[in-house]
C-alpha cells in the first residue's frame, strides 16, 4: 500500500473512532437521550461499588427498578439519611437531586 492510501486510511479510522466515541459529554441511553445531566456518572463514582455498575446490587440492594418502589423524594431521603449500611450524605446537594431523579425513573 502506498503512503497516500495509508495516510487516508489512518485519517478515516481516526475520524470514525472519534465519532463512535463521542457522546457530547454525557452518557447516552438506548433511546439516544443523554443520561440526566451526568447523574449516571455521579452514581458510578459514589454508589456503584455497593449497588453495582448496572444497578444490579452487590453489597447494597439492586436499584434496577427502584423507581417502581420509591419516589424521588423517598430516594433523596435515603441518600441524605443513609441507613442499613449506607452512610448518610454519600452525595450532597444538586448531585443528590440529580441521582434521585435518575433513580426514580428506573421503573
Amino acid at each position: 500500500m502506498n503512503r497516500t492510501r495509508l495516510a487516508l486510511l489512518a485519517v478515516g479510522l481516526s475520524i470514525g473512532l472519534t465519532a463512535c466515541g463521542s457522546n457530547n459529554g454525557g452518557n447516552s441511553s438506548a433511546d439516544g437521550s443523554t443520561e440526566q445531566s451526568g447523574a449516571r456518572a455521579i452514581f458510578e463514582q459514589n454508589c456503584a461499588s455497593c449497588h453495582g455498575e448496572n444497578l444490579e446490587g452487590g453489597f447494597g440492594p439492586s436499584l434496577e427498578h427502584v423507581g417502581s418502589e420509591l419516589s424521588k423524594k423517598e430516594i433523596l431521603e435515603q441518600i441524605k439519611t443513609g441507613g442499613g449500611g449506607m452512610p448518610e450524605h454519600i452525595i450532597k446537594g444538586e448531585k443528590a437531586e440529580k441521582v434521585a431523579q435518575w433513580l426514580a425513573s428506573k421503573k
